[in-house]
């Protein structure tokens, strides 16, 4: 059975020092927001956590900014604010992980040759 084979969906937002991501439930889910802002931010983002990638774009390692890079950003260090302003300016971003066929278990347990 392969493995790995979903769909991600994210915001991508390009910062005047970092880059920013977040991961939402998916595209629809972000356009609809964008025309109804009484659709709670809950239904939208897929877990409350903010990502900078150092400039690396939107496919490289994801940090935790520091409440100093959010201030820096946004003028502001509360979250959901800067979520509000990345889900505004920036671009939504849909992939497809590939499937990861292959063995399952390379050891075989206790079975292996030693």
């Amino acid at each position: 059975m392969p493995r790995g084979n979903a769909h991600q969906s994210k915001v991508h937002y390009q910062g005047k020092d970092e880059d920013f991501v977040i991961f939402v439930d998916d595209i629809k889910a972000v356009q609809d927001w964008k025309n109804d802002r009484s659709i709670p931010l809950a239904q939208v983002v897929s877990g409350f956590k903010i990502f900078v990638t150092h400039k690396h774009g939107a496919q490289n390692p994801h940090d935790e900014p520091s409440k100093q890079t959010l201030e820096n950003e946004f003028g502001t260090h509360n979250e959901d604010e800067c979520m509000i302003k990345i889900l505004e300016g920036g671009t939504l971003q849909e992939t497809e992980t590939s499937e990861r066929q292959g063995p399952k278990n390379d050891s075989m347990g206790t079975r292996a040759a030693h």
